[in-house]
């Protein structure tokens, strides 16, 4: 255990966010998404859930300013808003502010995904949970 890192977070989600440099992308998962086969890394976070893993990987991770859109929705029906990603836009906004999302169409979120330096697989019951955070730099 160290001082002030949530529980949350394992060694080795530690480790992948360590590892990513600017540009590079984070897939979170909800329980439904095909994380297994897209991904190049994946850390399993099963009996999480996504706003709590989000909220505390934001404590660490700084978002791209250098892009438009640093956060990735998976976009929902036109009849559907999903309620969880209000929890996502109070989360982001504690931690890094205003950013705009982008909401992509579901198979060009898994063509991203695919490409994404590692997916956390979650245990996330809500639909259309899935977040692409694309990792920015630290400017201290």
């Amino acid at each position: 255990m160290l001082k002030g890192i949530p529980s949350i977070l394992s060694p080795e989600l530690l480790k992948i966010l360590m590892e990513m440099g600017h540009g590079d992308e984070l897939v979170i998962g909800d329980g439904n998404f095909p994380s297994a086969n897209y991904a190049q890394r994946l850390v399993r976070c099963d009996g999480h859930g996504v706003p709590e893993l989000l909220e505390a990987i934001l404590k660490f991770y700084p978002l791209d300013t250098f892009v438009e859109c640093p956060v990735s929705l998976m976009d929902a029906p036109q009849e559907v808003k999903p309620p969880i990603w209000d929890k996502y836009k109070e989360i982001m906004k504690k931690y890094e502010g205003e950013h705009k999302i982008e909401y992509l169409e579901r198979f060009e979120f898994y063509e991203r995904a695919k490409k994404a330096y590692a997916i956390v697989a979650t245990g996330e019951s809500a639909l259309y949970a899935n977040i692409i955070l694309k990792k920015g730099v630290i400017k201290e």
